[in-house]
């Protein structure tokens, strides 16, 4: 039943997750996205009443974009809340050292490029801005469903607080 409710919330996520990214395939990013994800993990968090928060403003695509620190390496994600969890794209899996079997790629995910297998894993640490999160679960997805870097609920939702205020989204540990 767990697989089954994992499955549906993943195929819901991906389904409109894709259709945002869909129109970026083949495209590469901007110097303004390059600047916007600088500008969206600053080297201190601020705090407030003891918690560490950063504030990522959206590029100019409409979109959060952040540079997060996965087991040690940095790695370039869109901030997305429809997707539940954290999707890595195969290339950059293989850069993290992750390298599922074909056997592995157990989960499906229905696209806007229709229904494609994942293979889950667990990321040890992922750090976004000063916030780390440990034991993050994620899913590999293959290049040609997926053109970026997604960082879903499996990371926010260990976070204190996300939420989108004044056009920026600010996020709380």
């Amino acid at each position: 039943m767990r697989y089954f409710i994992i499955f549906a919330a993943m195929a819901v996520a991906f389904a409109g997750i894709l259709t945002r990214v869909a129109d970026q395939a083949g495209r590469t990013p901007s110097p303004q996205i390059a600047a916007a994800s600088a500008v969206a993990a600053p080297a201190a968090p601020a705090s407030s009443a003891g918690y560490r928060s950063i504030t990522i403003p959206r590029d100019s695509r409409g979109h959060f974009q952040v540079d997060a620190r996965v087991d040690g390496r940095r790695i370039g994600f869109m901030v997305d809340t429809g997707a539940s969890t954290i999707a890595l794209t195969g290339s950059d899996a293989k850069r993290l050292g992750i390298h599922p079997s074909a056997s592995e790629y157990t989960v499906q995910v229905r696209t806007a490029n229709g229904t494609v297998k994942a293979a889950p894993t667990n990321l040890s640490m992922v750090e976004v801005g000063g916030l780390v999160v440990r034991d993050v679960r994620a899913l590999v997805v293959p290049d040609s469903a997926l053109s970026e870097n997604l960082l879903g609920l499996s990371f926010l939702t260990r976070l204190r607080r996300f939420e989108y205020a004044g056009g920026k989204l600010v996020l709380e540990q």
